[in-house]
């Protein structure tokens, strides 16, 4: 890279910062009380990835040490909506599974963030977002291999 274009790349992740920080404040206001986008967002990467993860995968997966994940899963469970469970694979581990009144929860704290889309939606339609993305799907696969690798 010419050293001549790192202040466009450093203003895309500058705006890419100011954008997660926005959209998390927008978005959290939405969420009932107590649980924060922190709690939702372990719900949604279950959803999204599927039940039978240890909370040293979850916590990798945020980036997170595993006490402040372990903390968080505790505050999820005592709410009932996940529930740990011995890892088959081993027994000294657990794995995490999202509850049906957890996947309830995640679907419902979306719901309720519509008018939160839906101010966002009157400037953006979806037709812009279909368009961009792709884009940053192939850049968030790119960070994350990087990141693992």
């Amino acid at each position: 890279m010419d050293k001549e274009q790192t202040p466009l790349y450093f203003q895309f992740f500058t705006e890419v910062g100011i954008l997660n920080q926005l959209s998390r404040v927008g978005f959290e206001a939405h969420l009932p009380m107590g649980i924060t986008l922190a709690h939702f967002s372990v719900l949604n990467h279950l959803a999204r990835l599927g039940d039978g993860q240890t909370p040293l995968q979850i916590a990798k997966a945020f980036q997170l040490p595993k006490t402040t994940m372990t903390h968080t899963l505790s505050v999820l469970e005592k709410r009932d909506l996940i529930v740990m469970r011995p890892n088959p694979d081993d027994g000294r581990s657990k794995v995490v599974i999202l509850t049906d009144l957890g996947r309830e929860f995640r679907d419902e704290a979306i719901v309720l963030s519509t008018p939160y889309f839906a101010n966002f939606a009157e400037r953006f339609p979806p037709e812009k977002l279909e368009k961009v993305l792709p884009l940053l799907a192939e850049m968030r696969g790119f960070l994350d291999k990087e990141r693992d690798g």
